[in-house]
């Protein structure tokens, strides 16, 4: 599995860097900063192709703002694909973790 921890940048063309703020209101800084915040939860998502992996990630903004984002890892870079607020399960998820990962 590729990890998201090896990247050194992001990847946003004009074609990516605005989608999440036009359906979502997420700012692409926004989902940048889920990755460097802790706690964070993340997953290999099932809607990958064999070319290209996808993950999610659950995290926190700068701002306490909790996203949910899928991304993928191009040379090395991340490209998210989407961003958005965590449902309510999500929620649920990320909080879980959380409280597992404190108790050990």
């Amino acid at each position: 599995m590729k990890t998201f921890t090896e990247c050194k940048s992001f990847d946003w063309d004009e074609s990516n860097i605005d989608k999440n703020w036009d359906k979502h209101k997420v700012h692409h800084l926004e989902c940048e900063e889920v990755f460097f915040n802790e706690p964070i939860v993340t997953k290999i998502e099932k809607r990958g192709t064999p070319q290209e992996e996808r993950f999610s990630v659950l995290g926190v903004t700068n701002e306490g703002r909790f996203l949910f984002v899928v991304f993928t890892i191009r040379k090395g870079r991340i490209r998210v694909i989407s961003a958005r607020n965590m449902n309510k399960k999500e929620r649920k998820v990320y909080h879980e973790k959380i409280e597992e990962d404190t108790k050990v």
